[in-house]
């Protein structure tokens, strides 16, 4: 018997050491509706399958930060965010796409457009190093206001929940779903999204290193597989993906939650005309993982 059980424990360590467990992948995120698909993959445990955990953070900026000093494996971006990194890094390329902003993003104020134009001082509040940044440089020239006139004021999405309503002082606030719900009950009007700013395309995507997908791309193949699996669930049954994601996106009412979904596009499954019109911010066939 003490034989029999000798040789069961060798063929245990056996079978552990020729099938080892996979080396954790973290991603780092932050709060977006575009994002919710790893949301709820993460809390209905699909990524536990392979291995795989989400860092959540207040700001795209600070997502790429804790991707910049190593703390995660993976990140979510902007076009905007994808080529500060990979100025910073050398080595980052995306290669799954998530969504488009068409109307996620957008530009709020406490005074109308002719208001702002006739405003000699006007506070922006925004996220400087991300593309906030280029979203209000192009409302800024739609709408031809001076550039001149705004006094650029650098705040993460949480702490823009501070700012208070006044009808005196004129204010911009740059911001994205969820965080654009609690300003708008203040009083803020949106004068401005990606769904009327034709001049710009907001793209959302997983980024990583060059490594990672060299040596790991079977697992970020199941991991694509699984945001699509993701995206149809939360399609099919938006009630039962809201009591999920709101937990991650500031427990946004039902009715918020729709708004939100509405205000971007997946692009999972992009056309061959999309990614032809995304090329020039370098997200290509070669690198991406389509199927």
């Amino acid at each position: 018997m003490r034989n029999i059980l000798g040789i069961l424990t060798i063929l245990i360590l056996l079978i552990g050491c020729s099938s080892p467990t996979k080396k954790e992948i973290v991603i780092s995120t932050n709060q977006w509706i575009g994002y919710a698909p790893l949301f709820y993959a993460y809390d209905k445990g699909y990524l536990k399958k392979l291995n795989i955990k989400i860092v959540t953070s207040a700001s795209l900026a600070e997502a790429a930060d804790i991707y910049r000093v190593g703390k995660a494996d993976m990140v979510t971006t902007t076009q905007h965010e994808y080529h500060s990194l990979l100025k910073a890094t050398g080595d980052i390329e995306p290669i799954i796409l998530l969504d488009r902003s068409n109307g996620g993003d957008m530009v709020l104020s406490n005074k109308s457009i002719e208001e702002l134009a006739k405003s000699k001082n006007i506070n922006a509040y925004l996220e400087v190093d991300s593309i906030n940044r280029e979203i209000l440089e192009d409302f800024i020239s739609n709408n031809a206001l001076n550039l001149k006139k705004f006094t650029i004021l650098n705040k993460d999405q949480r702490q823009m929940q501070d700012i208070k309503y006044t009808s005196k002082k004129p204010i911009v606030i740059v911001t994205y779903s969820p965080y654009n719900i609690a300003l708008k009950k203040k009083g803020f009007k949106e004068v401005a999204s990606t769904k009327d700013i034709d001049s710009i395309i907001v793209i959302d995507a997983l980024c990583t290193k060059k490594e990672l997908i060299k040596n790991d791309k079977q697992r970020l193949i199941k991991l694509k597989h699984i945001l699509d699996k993701a995206i149809d669930e939360i399609r099919e049954n938006p009630k039962q993906s809201h009591k999920i994601i709101s937990k991650y996106i500031s427990n946004m009412s039902y009715d918020d939650y729709l708004k939100a979904l509405n205000n971007i596009k997946w692009i999972n499954k992009p056309s061959k005309k999309l990614l032809n019109f995304i090329s020039k911010y370098d997200y290509t066939e070669k690198t991406l993982i389509i199927k």
